[in-house]
């Protein structure tokens, strides 16, 4: 039997199949590459020693970001073997921060194709559209319409870099297999007037469909990935908050769905905070916590933390009351007229004020940003902070690194060193008074991929606030105390296989538990998730 369905130059350019160097004399002559490659026969090893060379070399992100599509695109072994072995050097890179200038300006640097595009024009057709694609076995979907891509709005069709870049860290951090990825771009046009009339970009130039066409084109979208992938997860990212809560609420009781920037930042929010309480000294079910921002990120995590204060039983109304939201427009109080449905139960009966006001008179022991505004944690902001707490927790999660609230190097000076600290993109370690902090980076890397892996490997039919409870809870326990020693709240970004892996195991238990698998369950869960987990070699 043959190893390789193609041959010749087709396999060579196959991505899934291709080893480019590596194949064997053997396979040269079997699969007719005689003559299609330098004589010399190289390792995997050798492979990667040559290409982080030429990765490294590269002279700013955005290079190094092409580079690394173009090896996803042409060797797909060696592109997860190295992403693998140095997540922490290249997450930045196929991720935030580098991820989002990589869609500003995907139109401008685009190379081949990856991923479905389904415009607002294919409505009635979206069945054959994804009959299109050539993979039978997807079991895992990332959907965006490009309206609020990280912190840096309306992108449109270039919003297709967060789908690809999400659905990589699926396969390096938690071993989904490559070709059962898809990435998905719902076009519905875009209201941004610089892509409108840049001759460049890709997408259709119209502005957006809103209301009953543009929900009817996501249900028919979710009703023919039913037929075509029944039991495929879907991930959906980066819309507006109104529409993202929309859709969660719709589907999320219908179909195995999730939404990574409310329920995802949730998760690794949560952890963060059960983490920082080692280090403050305090009780969880004792905290005051304070959001600036009151969007689809905020009020995610805010929700998520009224679940766990639950747990603690504490009442509906203590657990509302723990839990405080500013926005542009000041505190989310019961008498503004403005407010969304979303930020309805966190509305408290108190005057409006300031950001300001309300850090000094509610007295948060965590303050979390998610505004995608940078510098609105500012030096008076982190004071108030450590004036008010011994060891302030403060989350600055915006995306990428130039919108977070305040730098890592600002939060440690301004509060003379007593923060904890954590942010969305990553920060380099600061020097304080001659102590060393590394800063934890809240990504949502540490949970989605193995919620995933987990929910595929039991055959998840939902995806519960009980998952992401049990995913926060995890990760928090797999913080080490070396890592809190160095300041950080997060486990470092080499071991995220191994977080994966943890979290997987106790969602997939989770979802036993609660009879919400299709699956049967197997004797040893945890070496059958081990087993089938992706391992890149040749």
């Amino acid at each position: 039997m043959n190893k390789y369905p193609l041959t010749g130059l087709s396999l060579l350019q196959n991505p899934r199949f291709n080893k480019g160097t590596a194949f064997t004399q053997e396979e040269r002559v079997k699969y007719k590459l005689r003559g299609l490659l330098p004589r010399a026969i190289s390792t995997l090893e050798v492979q990667e020693e040559r290409t982080l060379k030429n990765i490294r070399r590269k002279e700013n992100n955005i290079e190094k970001y092409i580079f690394l599509a173009a090896l996803q695109g042409r060797n797909e072994t060696l592109f997860y073997r190295i992403l693998i072995d140095n997540i922490e050097e290249l997450m930045p890179i196929i991720y935030t921060p580098t991820v989002g200038q990589a869609c500003e300006e995907f139109g401008h640097i685009y190379r081949e194709s990856r991923g479905c595009y389904i415009c607002k024009n294919d409505k009635g057709e979206i069945g054959e559209i994804l009959d299109c694609w050539p993979e039978e076995e997807v079991r895992l979907i990332v959907v965006t319409d490009g309206e609020r891509i990280l912190g840096l709005g309306d992108l449109g069709a270039n919003g297709m870099g967060i789908p690809i870049g999400k659905l990589a860290l699926y396969s390096a951090c938690a071993g989904i297999e490559p070709h059962q990825c898809l990435p998905v771009m719902l076009d519905t046009g875009t209201n941004n007037e610089k892509f409108l009339n840049d001759p460049l970009y890709l997408g259709i130039k119209e502005k957006r469909i809103t209301g009953d066409d543009y929900f009817s084109l996501v249900d028919e979208f979710i009703t023919e990935v039913q037929k075509k992938y029944s039991g495929a997860l879907i991930q959906f990212e980066d819309f507006i908050t109104p529409n993202a809560y929309k859709l969660l609420n719709i589907y999320r009781n219908k179909v195995l769905c999730f939404n990574d920037d409310i329920e995802g930042t949730a998760a690794v929010a949560l952890a963060g905070i059960f983490a920082s309480t080692r280090i403050s000294k305090l009780q969880f079910k004792d905290l005051r916590i304070m959001f600036l921002g009151a969007g689809s990120a905020a009020t995610g995590i805010g929700d998520l933390i009224y679940t766990a204060f639950r747990e603690e039983n504490i009442s509906e109304q203590e657990a509302r009351r723990r839990l405080w939201f500013v926005d542009v427009n000041g505190l989310v109080v019961k008498s503004r007229e403005d407010l969304l449905s979303h930020n309805l139960p966190y509305a408290h009966d108190e005057e409006s004020m300031s950001f300001n006001e309300a850090i000094n008179k509610i007295k948060p022991h965590v303050l979390i940003g998610a505004t995608g505004a940078p510098g609105t944690f500012t030096q008076e902001i982190i004071e108030s902070m450590a004036f008010i707490n011994d060891r302030p927790t403060v989350f600055a999660l915006s995306n990428p690194t130039s919108r977070a609230e305040c730098t890592a190097e600002q939060a440690y000076e301004w509060s003379g060193g007593n923060i904890i600290f954590a942010s969305g993109s990553p920060f380099s370690p600061v020097i304080y008074d001659g102590i060393t902090f590394i800063p934890g980076q809240g990504n949502n890397a540490y949970v989605f991929p193995g919620i995933g892996l987990g929910a595929l490997a039991c055959g998840a039919k939902l995806l519960t606030d009980d998952i992401f409870l049990i995913a926060a809870k995890t990760l928090s326990d797999l913080v080490s105390e070396d890592d809190l020693n160095n300041g950080t709240i997060y486990p470092p970004l080499t071991k995220i296989r191994d977080v994966s892996y943890e979290i997987a195991v106790a969602v997939a238990e989770k979802a036993y538990t609660d009879g919400n698998a299709r699956i049967n369950k197997a004797d040893d869960l945890r070496k059958a998730i081990k087993e089938a987990m992706y391992d890149p070699h040749y």
